[in-house]
């Protein structure tokens, strides 16, 4: 599998919808939706700072590694 994008369970257990966390993390929603969907090919720190931010959570909340 490789590094997985965790997003969408961290989104979930804060109870926080796309939208809101788009304008929060001044990030389009398009590009949320690809990071949230684990569509990613590549995150800037600069956009993991500011979901961690938003989300109050840390790095490894929401990137993981998993094995293939």
């Amino acid at each position: 599998m490789g590094i997985i994008i965790d997003l969408d369970v961290v989104m979930a257990q804060r109870k926080i919808g796309l939208t809101e966390l788009s304008q929060k993390v001044d990030i389009t929603m398009a590009n949320l939706s690809i990071l949230k969907n684990n569509k990613a090919k590549a995150i800037r720190f600069s956009t993991l700072e500011a979901l961690c931010r938003a989300l109050d959570c840390q790095p490894g909340d929401i990137i993981r590694y998993e094995k293939d």
